[in-house]
């Protein structure tokens, strides 16, 4: 499977879908994405702690844990199902929509977020994936503490991930997400998946040239 993109990038916004209502789905603000997702993790803590009645360490253990995990599935996400570069014209069409549009316009201020109607539903998939996995080892209901800690890991990662394309780098040790994101973008397309760490690139080996 090649993972490359191209280092190409332009001005401007991406069109992804000709159809009105389908393109404005495609875009979201941060106002828009702090409201609807935040209230979404605090119902799913509240239905843990409240509904579900997850002893309150079980539950800090496991959403702590997911967070962790959030890590690791951002890197492998990001490098193997957003750079998921093929010859087949639906793979490319899959590639353009989630990810290569990024590449390309990686100033598109509109998509540098995952807009709620889309992000909910894959949201209700993951979910579904992560209750099946819960359910086969007997405690599903274990579900409910995880995947609000996994969630919050990718909102944490998704408001860095807009800051690092909007606003300039910090002049201090806090740069380096910065420096490490922009060259993934524009020079070494094939390294650099990490965003919010560079932990699973040191890992795996994804690491740039320190030049």
């Amino acid at each position: 499977m090649n993972t490359k993109v191209t280092t190409e990038h332009r001005k401007g916004a991406a069109t992804i879908f000709n159809n009105p209502i389908l393109e404005s789905l495609t875009k979201t603000t941060l106002i828009s994405n702090v409201i609807v997702y935040g209230l979404t993790v605090v119902a799913l803590v509240y239905v843990a702690l409240e509904v579900k009645n997850i002893p309150f360490l079980t539950f800090l253990g496991l959403f702590i844990f997911a967070l962790l995990f959030w890590t690791l599935a951002e890197y492998v996400l990001h490098r193997f199902l957003f750079h998921w570069v093929s010859e087949n014209k639906f793979i490319k069409r899959f590639h353009f929509i989630m990810h290569g549009s990024h590449h390309l316009y990686p100033k598109d201020r509109e998509r540098l977020l995952m807009p709620p109607v889309p992000g909910l539903i894959m949201a209700s998939l993951l979910f579904g994936i992560f209750y099946v996995f819960f359910y086969l080892i007997g405690h599903p209901i274990y579900t409910w503490a995880f995947f609000p800690g996994f969630f919050l890991g990718y909102l944490l990662y998704s408001f860095l991930h807009r800051a690092i394309h909007v606003r300039k780098a910090p002049k201090n040790f806090f740069a380096y997400p910065w420096q490490h994101h922009i060259l993934h973008h524009y020079k070494y397309p094939n390294k650099a998946f990490g965003v919010s760490n560079t932990i699973w690139d040191r890992v795996f080996g994804t690491i740039p040239p320190k030049s």
